[in-house]
C-alpha cells in the first residue's frame, strides 16, 4: 500500500495520536494476521440509528476473503476529511453512537484491535473515485469486495438487461 501513496499504518488504538490528515481521501483497513479470523458472536461496535450491528458469524464466514489483508476500504469525503472520519470509526469500534456505519463487520473481528489503518490524501481525484477504483481492483483480483464493505456503492451492480441470479 505504501507503494501506492498510503501512509500512516496504525492501529485504532493509536490513531488519536497519529497525525491524521484534515484532508478529504480514502482509507483501508489491514489485517496482517495470516491466521483464519475468529469472529465475535456479538458485535462491540456502537448501535447506528438503534440497529444493532451484529451479524450472524455464518454472514461474516461468508464475507470473509482468505488471503486478503484488506479487510475494509472507505472514503472521506466530507468537510472535516480523514482525521475527522477515522475518529469516528474508532469511536464507533468502542462502541459509541459515531455516525460510522459502514465497515461494523471488523469489529466482530477477535482481533480487531490488531487491524492497521492507513490513508491516501485524493487531492487529484473525487474520494468516492478513488474508492471505487480501489474496490473495483480488488474484486478484481479476488472475486468479490473487501470483507468489511457491505453498502450498495461496493457492491458490483448487473449491467442493464443483463441476466439477474
Amino acid at each position: 500500500m505504501s507503494e501506492h501513496g498510503f501512509n500512516g499504518f496504525v492501529s485504532f488504538a493509536d490513531l488519536p495520536r497519529s497525525a491524521v490528515p484534515t484532508e478529504k481521501g480514502i482509507y483501508v483497513v489491514l489485517r496482517t494476521a495470516d491466521s483464519p479470523p475468529v469472529f465475535l458472536e456479538r458485535s462491540p461496535a456502537g448501535r447506528h440509528k438503534g440497529l444493532d450491528p451484529s451479524a450472524t458469524v455464518a454472514a461474516l464466514n461468508s464475507s470473509w476473503v482468505p488471503g486478503a489483508s484488506v479487510v475494509y476500504i472507505g472514503k472521506a469525503a466530507g468537510r472535516h476529511g480523514l482525521r475527522k472520519r477515522l475518529n469516528a470509526y474508532c469511536r464507533e469500534g468502542q462502541g459509541r453512537n459515531a455516525g460510522h456505519s459502514g465497515g461494523v463487520y471488523i469489529w466482530q473481528l477477535a482481533d480487531s484491535a490488531e487491524l492497521l489503518v492507513c490513508w491516501r490524501i485524493t487531492a487529484d481525484q473525487s474520494p468516492a473515485s478513488a474508492e471505487g477504483e480501489l474496490i473495483s481492483a480488488f474484486r478484481a483480483a479476488n472475486g468479490k469486495i473487501p470483507f468489511a464493505n457491505r453498502n450498495r456503492g461496493s457492491r458490483p451492480t448487473a449491467a442493464p438487461g443483463a441476466d439477474q441470479p
